[in-house]
């Protein structure tokens, strides 16, 4: 399904069970169920019969979670940590407009990026390594 398909269902909807999430974000549902556990932002309610029903908030929460991981190489923790930051940052942030909290932000950032980068480039060595392990 390409993008604009993505866009048409969430405009619909409001309310997606566990293969609709599935199908929208290129995920196992099984991993899906997984996040539930990691994450305490990711909680679907659940209909009368038990389905899990994700709210567009929680499709959103899903794919940052998928870019956090696969796309930024955070580990569950890190992402954890992640959402959870940007939670309270929004919450300060819109308790007290006039003074958000970014200069110990900007000071943390420049170190864990540079991590981030010397991991993803670790991780995409090792998966060279595996390549040409593979078709030995």
């Amino acid at each position: 399904m390409s993008g604009n398909g993505h866009q048409e269902i969430l405009a619909d909807k409001n309310l997606f069970r566990i293969g609709e999430v599935s199908r929208l974000t290129d995920t196992k549902p099984f991993v899906l169920r997984y996040w539930e556990t990691e994450f305490p932002t990711l909680q679907p309610g659940k209909s009368p019969k038990g389905h899990r029903l994700y709210r567009r908030q929680d499709v959103d929460t899903v794919l940052l979670i998928k870019r956090l991981l696969y796309d930024q190489g955070f580990t569950i923790a890190g992402a954890r940590r992640h959402l959870r930051d940007l939670t309270e940052g929004s919450a300060e942030l819109s308790a007290d407009l006039s003074e958000p909290k970014r200069a110990p932000v900007a000071q943390a950032d420049p170190p864990a990026d540079i991590s981030r980068k010397v991991l993803l480039d670790l991780r995409d060595s090792l998966r060279t390594f595996l390549t040409l392990l593979e078709t030995e």
